[in-house]
C-alpha cells in the first residue's frame, strides 16, 4: 500500500499505465450514483438523522478521530448517538453485529472496537449499512446515527455528509482508482455539506481540523495516560497498520521521538511474532493497532492517542445543520 500511495501522489509512468482501468472505475462509480440520483433505486431512509463521515480517497485521512469527537459532542448536547461501521475484515458469520469495548476485533473489525471503547455509544457493524442502522435503532435508544465511512454507500439514506481530507496528501494525482487514490471525483465535494481538512491549510469552503497533542498509555495499564513527551529523545519501535502509517511515524518524529518504522497493511491481523524485536526499546502503536495487541500482554507496548479538534466554524455550521434537521 505504501508503494501505491507514493505512485498515486504524482502522474507518472506507473499511474499512467493504469489510467484505462481508472476510466472504467470512474464510469461505473458515476453510473451507480446516477441510479440513485435519478430515482431508479431508492436509498433506505430512517426516522432519525443519519450523518455520514467519509472521504474521497483510499487511505487514512483522520476520519475516525472526527467520528469519536462528533459522538462525544452530540452526547454533551443531550443527544443519544449511535454508530454504524462496516467491520472491515471482520470474520463474524452473521451480520449486523453489535461491537462492544471488549469485542474481538477479529470478529467485528478493529475500528468498531475502538469506537465502542472511546465513545460509550452503541456501535453496530455490518457490510450492509442500512441493515446495521435498522438493527441499531431497535429499542429506540438512539436518536441520531453516525456512519463511520459509507460516503459511497448510496443505498444508505443520509441527512448530512461530512468529508475529511488529508491536508498533506489531499487528492494525490487527481485520478480515480487504480491510477490514483480517488474513490469518487473531486467534484463530489460540491454536493456534501461540510469539508474538513485534517492538518494543512484549508482552501475556500473548507474547514480546519487539527489533532491534539498526542498522549500515550501502556497497553497493560490503560488507566495511566501521559504526554508523548515521555519518549522524546528516545528510540522506539513504531508500529502502524493503518491507511497512512507514515503519518503516524511523522507524528512521532515531530515530537522528538526517534522512531524505527514498522509499517503493516491497513487492518493488519497482528501476531505476537510481529512485535518480537531484538532489543528492548518500547513499542509505540496507534490505538487502532492497540485493540488487536492487548491480548499479547507485553509490558513494553504503548498506544498513542490523539483527539480531533475541529475549528469553531465547523462547530457552528454543524449545530446549524442539526437544528435544521430538528425542524424537519
Amino acid at each position: 500500500m505504501a508503494r501505491l500511495q507514493a505512485i498515486w501522489q504524482t502522474r507518472n509512468a506507473a499511474s499512467l499505465a493504469l489510467l484505462p482501468f481508472a476510466g472504467i472505475f470512474a464510469t461505473l462509480t458515476a453510473v451507480r450514483r446516477a441510479v440513485y440520483r435519478l430515482g431508479l433505486r431508492k436509498p433506505v431512509r430512517f426516522p432519525v438523522p443519519v450523518v455520514v463521515i467519509g472521504n474521497l480517497t483510499v487511505g487514512g485521512t483522520g476520519k475516525t478521530p472526527l467520528v469519536i469527537w462528533l459522538a462525544r459532542y452530540l452526547q454533551s448536547q443531550g443527544r443519544r448517538p449511535g454508530i454504524v461501521a462496516r467491520g472491515y475484515l471482520g470474520a463474524a458469520e452473521d451480520w449486523p453485529q453489535p461491537a462492544h469495548p471488549d469485542s474481538d476485533p477479529a470478529e467485528v473489525g478493529d475500528e468498531a472496537v475502538l469506537l465502542a471503547q472511546r465513545t460509550d455509544c452503541p456501535v453496530m457493524v455490518g457490510p450492509n449499512r442500512s441493515a446495521a442502522v435498522a438493527a441499531l435503532l431497535v429499542g429506540g435508544q438512539v436518536d441520531l446515527v453516525l456512519s463511520d465511512d459509507g460516503l459511497q454507500h448510496y443505498g444508505l439514506g443520509r441527512d448530512l455528509e461530512i468529508v475529511v481530507v488529508d491536508g498533506q496528501r489531499r487528492f494525490g494525482n487527481g485520478w480515480p482508482l487504480p491510477a490514483g487514490p480517488l474513490r469518487e471525483s473531486v467534484s463530489r465535494l460540491q454536493s456534501v455539506h461540510l469539508v474538513v481538512v485534517n492538518g494543512g491549510t484549508p482552501r475556500p469552503g473548507e474547514l480546519a481540523m487539527q489533532l491534539s497533542e498526542p498522549e500515550v498509555y501502556a497497553l497493560m495499564d490503560s488507566s495511566s495516560i501521559e504526554p508523548l513527551a515521555r519518549f522524546a529523545g528516545r528510540s522506539v519501535h513504531a508500529v502502524a497498520g493503518i491507511g497512512n502509517p507514515w503519518r503516524f511515524f511523522e507524528l512521532l518524529r515531530v515530537h522528538g521521538v526517534t522512531a524505527i518504522a514498522h509499517p503493516f497493511p491497513d487492518h493488519h491481523a497482528y501476531r505476537e511474532e510481529d512485535l518480537q524485536f531484538e532489543d528492548d526499546f518500547p513499542i509505540l502503536m496507534t490505538e487502532k493497532d492497540a485493540v488487536k495487541c492487548r491480548r499479547f500482554a507485553l509490558h513494553r507496548l504503548w498506544a498513542v492517542r490523539v483527539e480531533a479538534q475541529p475549528d469553531a466554524e465547523f462547530c457552528a455550521l454543524l449545530e446549524q445543520r442539526l437544528q435544521e434537521l430538528k425542524r424537519g
